[in-house]
């Protein structure tokens, strides 16, 4: 069992990963063409819950904290890529946010 420390750094992208895509998907919500933002908001959601998920594993020392990072780092390039294709700052915010944890958590499940 890998001990919380040996996470700590992917824990703390990953937390931050999940709050920056739920404030993405809420102000994507407020956006003048909110269908034209569908596929934005699902994937804040879904990056959301992963990383959560991914967060919660990893600080139980999981033996399969690495296989849901593999994921997690999946779902966060992919949410950060649709959020690079739109300009509000919020969505450059999660991009940035998506994209730095992807790269975490595929250091840390290598």
């Amino acid at each position: 069992m890998r001990a919380y420390h040996e996470f700590q750094k992917c824990i703390e992208a990953c937390l931050k990963c999940a709050a920056i895509c739920n404030h993405c998907a809420s102000s994507c919500t407020e956006e003048d063409d909110v269908k034209m933002m569908a596929r934005c908001i699902q994937l804040d959601m879904e990056c959301a819950a992963i990383c959560y998920a991914a967060a919660q594993v990893m600080s139980l020392g999981s033996e399969y904290a690495s296989d849901i990072c593999k994921i997690c780092a999946d779902i966060c390039e992919d949410c950060g890529n649709e959020c690079s294709q739109h300009g509000s700052e919020h969505c450059r915010e999660c991009a940035e946010a998506c994209l730095e944890c992807a790269k975490i958590c595929r250091q840390m499940a290598a």
